[in-house]
């Protein structure tokens, strides 16, 4: 094997974690095959934001920079990627399964006519073939999966796998790539950014999650309030995005995002399958709701049973008191 090419995904000219975790990946695998890692970098003004992917594993960078790829496009960012993995000749290319890479990563697949796996929780090579475990059927099973193809693709669940500097303090160049035609069908016609400085969901290593027994958009506060004592993230089930309480992009289960922080909090929601396929890989799950009986508090590490709005406020109380 020669070399796993990886996306290193970026927003506003800083890379995503998810992206460092996709890198460090790839440097486990590049260490047992022998293989190089390259990691392709694709924005507008970015050239000299690249040089930690080489902290975290990447032997070389590849660098699309132009104003027309500021704003992620399908067609020109397929297009960018498709003509590096052809002039390294990759046999494996790696992504992560962030909303941009479950769009990229089958776009790319079918240019490059092979196929992926994609959300996958474990990855290991045997006889040069990459080896990938996903979740199936709302996670009811798991997949093992050998990807034939060449190359073989595959997109990596984040917070699944560690973002590791194994090599701290090597600064890697990045080489500027000949850029194909940048024409696109597809036109950004304006970018609708929401949250400002908000944690992401997909991201956080921490998650305090609203259902319908939050009973309300006013009452996210205590929600709010509680993630912001941890440095967490706040999340909604669908119920509660349905109702117009909370935007889309917090929405965490099989239709909104899928996560798999360190901690993941439930307050007043039953762990329905859906949810249950969006959060179920989270390391430990707390769960707070007044019926013992929901489908969540049979799941949790810690169940709490009581009422959200008198065990909530203790919680962020004592998490305060705690870190003082």
């Amino acid at each position: 094997m020669s070399t796993i090419l990886v996306f290193a995904e970026q927003q506003d000219g800083v890379f995503k974690k998810a992206g460092f975790e996709v890198v460090s990946q790839a440097r486990k695998l590049a260490d047992e095959s022998g293989a190089d890692v390259v990691a392709v970098a694709i924005g507008s003004g970015i050239e000299d934001k690249t040089g930690v992917l080489g902290e975290y594993g990447a032997d070389r960078i590849l660098l699309a920079d132009d104003e027309k790829l500021e704003n992620y496009n399908p067609e020109t960012y397929k297009n960018v990627f498709v003509a590096a993995a052809r002039d390294t000749k990759a046999e494996i290319l790696l992504f992560s399964a962030t909303t941009t890479g479950k769009d990229l990563a089958p776009r790319i697949a079918a240019a490059m006519d092979s196929s992926m796996a994609s959300d996958c929780i474990g990855i290991g090579l045997n006889d040069g073939k990459l080896n990938v475990d996903r979740p199936l059927y709302a996670g009811k099973v798991f997949a093992h999966i050998v990807i034939e193809g060449n190359p073989q693709i595959a997109s990596l669940r984040p917070n699944v796998f560690e973002a590791v500097k194994s090599r701290e303090g090597q600064n890697v160049s990045a080489e500027k790539i000949s850029l194909p035609d940048l024409a696109s069908k597809i036109s950004v016609i304006e970018v609708r950014r929401s949250g400002g400085d908000k944690l992401d969901v997909s991201e956080a290593e921490i998650i305090v999650t609203g259902g319908r027994g939050v009973r309300g958009p006013e009452h996210f506060d205590i929600i709010e309030e509680l993630a912001h004592s941890l440095d967490a993230a706040v999340g909604a089930t669908r119920a509660a995005v349905d109702a117009g309480w909370r935007p889309h992009e917090d929405q965490v289960g099989q239709t909104g995002k899928v996560v798999s922080p360190n901690l993941y909090i439930l307050c007043g929601a039953s762990g329905a399958i859906q949810h249950w396929a969006g959060m179920s890989g989270s390391k430990c799950i707390v769960a707070i709701n007044k019926d013992e009986n929901a489908p969540i508090m049979k799941k949790a590490d810690y169940s709490i049973i009581g009422d959200l709005f008198e065990v909530v406020p203790v919680m962020t109380a004592e998490v305060k008191k705690f870190r003082e």
